[in-house]
């Protein structure tokens, strides 16, 4: 399942960057990204099908505003956020998702390639409790067409992430 792997060229984006100089273990991924360009396209899943991976190893990048400030929720690209329950997990009341210029702007990524790492702007994190039964994970690695493959510990432990339950129960 994990057979397809390619090397990047040498000029990375600040989430390989960041996992080099970290030294954290990971493998990039980059599959040919498809024309949808609706802004509902489903990323996560077309990279999923492009790699030839279960789409449940395959994590989405969402960027919410809770009680106001940015916040990330990293979820199975299968699933749906629970906007109360990152609420929850963030120690706010409410959350909402935030508007997609917003999220390009505190990123520093566009939308479809947004990282949860090397951000412009660190921002609370929350990774969804699923990850925790996974050996490895795939998440955005900075652009459209590039997944990095990670423990999520380790994903988690870069981050400083909260993992908690965040996917709409029933997905």
């Amino acid at each position: 399942m994990w057979a397809r792997i390619r090397l990047m060229s040498a000029k990375g984006t600040p989430a390989t960057d960041l996992l080099r100089r970290a030294g954290v273990p990971h493998a990039l991924r980059e599959y040919v990204v498809g024309s949808g360009a609706d802004g509902r396209h489903a990323y996560g899943l077309e990279a999923a099908a492009a790699l030839g991976v279960d789409p449940a190893v395959v994590f989405k990048t969402l960027i919410v505003s809770a009680d106001g400030r940015l916040a990330v929720g990293i979820i199975p690209a299968t699933g749906e956020l629970d906007l109360k329950a990152i609420a929850a997990s963030l120690g706010a009341r409410r959350a909402v998702m935030a508007e997609p210029a917003a999220a390009e702007r505190s990123s520093g990524y566009v939308l479809g390639g947004i990282s949860p790492l090397g951000q412009r702007r660190r921002l609370p994190t929350v990774l969804d409790a699923s990850a925790r039964g996974r050996e490895r994970i795939l998440v955005s690695g900075g652009r459209r067409g590039l997944q990095v493959e990670i423990a999520p510990v380790d994903l988690a432990g870069l981050l400083d992430a909260i993992v908690a339950p965040i996917v709409r129960p029933g997905r």
